[in-house]
């Protein structure tokens, strides 16, 4: 199957981005590709660097927006299964961190809802999306069980044992994430470089395929409280031993194509069959906060 990546430097017009969007995916369709992935709120700037109470004015129901009726028309008329990422308002005062995946005919698939919402200088998430409600249930498709998982959730590994264990064909993790420019360059490479391992980690344990796509480029602070973020990009695709089959760059713009061997996933589990040797029996102490 071909899998197409789209990695984008965010302006602050929804409309520009969703047009280039466009044409990336009506590119991408053109060349054969089947399954198209989108980075973390890819409408918008990162909003989240600020806590204002104006970004909620961002947020779009689903599935009666308008940007879901923008995508829908998208993934049929290019015939591909697209993923999405929104922000999702359910009613005043009730917002989420939505993941939305269209099929080929233009109707939803499927939703996920961000688990985990980080709170750290730059990403004040909590302040804008109650975690998610909906679990780690994989997504069924024409093109596949989709384990669709939202960024700050690729550095769990509960979170993609549970999705592999309902049946994911493939990992894939929308994702809008960089260094602080103030930051050394060897800190900045130690956070990208553990970002893309752990997520490697996640295909390894689980004998399966990962799938991140990150936005790309400066975005600058609104409040000027900070120097903003350099979004890392690195988008790419990793086969089921952790293996980098596809990369985009670190700077720039880039839409990554590449013919994924679904089938490679079911030969590692048979040399490597973690699932079956896994000691259920002795693993209640996971559900703790901490162990006493």
């Amino acid at each position: 199957m071909k899998i197409a990546l789209i990695q984008q430097r965010a302006t602050s017009s929804p409309s520009d981005n969703q047009e280039r969007l466009r044409s990336k995916i009506k590119q991408a369709a053109e060349q054969g590709a089947r399954l198209v992935v989108l980075q973390e709120l890819h409408d918008t700037l990162y909003f989240c660097q600020t806590e204002d109470t104006h970004n909620f004015s961002l947020a779009q129901p689903i599935p009666n927006g308008d940007a879901c009726h923008f995508y829908a028309q998208v993934a049929k008329q290019n015939n591909i299964v697209l993923v999405t990422s929104l922000f999702e308002r359910v009613m005043a005062g009730l917002y989420h961190n939505t993941s939305v995946v269209f099929e080929s005919d233009g109707t939803i698939a499927g939703t996920y809802r961000k688990m985990h919402i980080p709170d750290d200088p730059g990403f004040y998430e909590k302040f804008y999306f109650t975690p998610g409600d909906l679990g780690f249930h994989p997504i069924k498709t024409s093109v596949g069980t989709l384990g669709v998982m939202v960024c700050w959730d690729q550095w769990y590994p509960e979170a993609a044992r549970l999705m592999s264990l309902a049946g994911a064909d493939l990992l894939i993790y929308p994702t809008a994430i960089g260094s602080d420019p103030r930051d050394d360059r060897d800190e900045q490479e130690r956070q990208r470089q553990a970002w893309i391992t752990v997520q490697r980690g996640h295909a390894v344990a689980n004998g399966i395929p990962v799938i991140a796509v990150n936005r790309v480029g400066h975005e600058e602070d609104p409040s000027h409280s900070s120097e903003g973020i350099n979004f890392w990009g690195s988008s790419f695709i990793c086969g089921p031993q952790g293996e980098i089959l596809a990369q985009a760059a670190s700077d720039s713009e880039e839409l990554v194509l590449f013919d994924l061997d679904l089938n490679h996933a079911e030969n590692v589990r048979r040399i490597w069959p973690f699932f079956r040797d896994r000691r259920i029996d002795f693993y209640e102490d996971i559900r703790k906060r901490y162990i006493r």
